[in-house]
């Protein structure tokens, strides 16, 4: 039985018209009296007597008018709840990210989004950028953060910032005594390098080759925080990403030096499976991400949060 057929009998009842009642549902008055005794047929039992003057609910169709309406009023209650639901912002969400991006750009985002919305656990692993696709495209992670994005088939990218690359020494280096340098003068300098395999490595060996720059690789790391590590001790130069150095540049265990003449950027992108239903907490993650924090934070769409429970163990 279609949930319509209760609406039918309810307005059936209420108008005491076959007519106003078939009008209300869009349908044609013959429709109506099928309906009825349709029910009537199933129930062994009259609902309404009807006559040329007369029209009145039964004993039973009284009893089925109740029911009618109780059911009618918890279909409209699922169906609030239902939308509630989907505007909830709450339940798990995971990010894959990797280490030079969740180690430097993203804490302050999970902070302001764990302060905005605290039922949602947020899960972080860190990966290759390899991994990071595979995982976002099937769907063992909700939202991907990698550098120098690329399309690929079955996922959305959006760029969601760009970053600064400069050249790093330590204080000690003949380079740290300018505020900019040419890439033609790093030729011959010990260069600590990230892993072949990673974006960033890519995308500055093609900078080096366009500039017929060759340097000296003496070591070659898979994350942004051992490069550091190993140009502090003296082992060579570097170019990273200018935001992953500020603590440094600040202490004075590194130099940061900006590249003249040539615009070298990091653009970040967010990787969502297309086509795949976002919950709230992921709507919400993304528009932190592409607003930014701070004064942005504020003008984030409203989305409902979970209710806190109180005294929660």
């Amino acid at each position: 039985m279609q949930i319509q057929t209760f609406k039918i009998f309810c307005d059936l009842a209420e108008t005491e018209s076959f007519s106003r009642a078939a009008s209300l549902n869009g349908i044609t008055q013959s429709a109506v009296s099928q309906q009825l005794r349709a029910l009537e047929e199933r129930y062994r039992a009259m609902l309404i007597e009807r006559g040329k003057k007369n029209f009145w609910l039964t004993p039973e169709g009284r009893v089925f008018l109740e029911a009618s309406r109780a059911i009618l009023d918890l279909h409209g209650k699922l169906g609030e709840r239902i939308r509630e639901m989907q505007d909830l912002v709450a339940g798990r969400l995971r990010i894959s990210t990797v280490y030079s991006i969740g180690l430097h750009e993203l804490p302050p985002y999970l902070k302001e989004f764990r302060r905005l919305y605290g039922d949602v656990e947020v899960m972080v692993d860190y990966r290759r950028s390899t991994q990071i696709y595979a995982e976002v495209h099937d769907g063992a992670a909700d939202i991907g953060l990698v550098a120098f994005p690329v399309r690929k088939k079955g996922l959305k990218v959006d760029v969601f910032w760009r970053d600064k690359l400069v050249v790093i020494c330590p204080p000690s280096h003949a380079l740290s005594r300018r505020r900019k340098v040419r890439v033609e003068a790093l030729a011959g300098e010990r260069f600590i390098s990230f892993e072949p395999d990673l974006p960033t490595r890519k995308a500055i060996d093609r900078v080096l080759k366009n500039h017929h720059v060759k340097v000296q690789e003496v070591m070659e790391f898979d994350n942004i925080e051992t490069v550091k590590r190993a140009v502090e001790i003296e082992s060579g130069i570097s170019i990273v990403p200018e935001s992953t150095v500020s603590d440094e540049v600040k202490a004075g265990t590194l130099v940061a030096i900006e590249i003249d003449g040539i615009d070298m950027w990091r653009p970040l992108g967010i990787l969502q499976k297309r086509n795949r239903r976002c919950s709230p907490a992921q709507r919400q993650f993304v528009t932190l991400l592409q607003m930014g924090i701070g004064e942005g934070a504020a003008l984030l769409p409203p989305a409902r949060k979970s209710p806190r429970t109180p005294n929660r163990p």
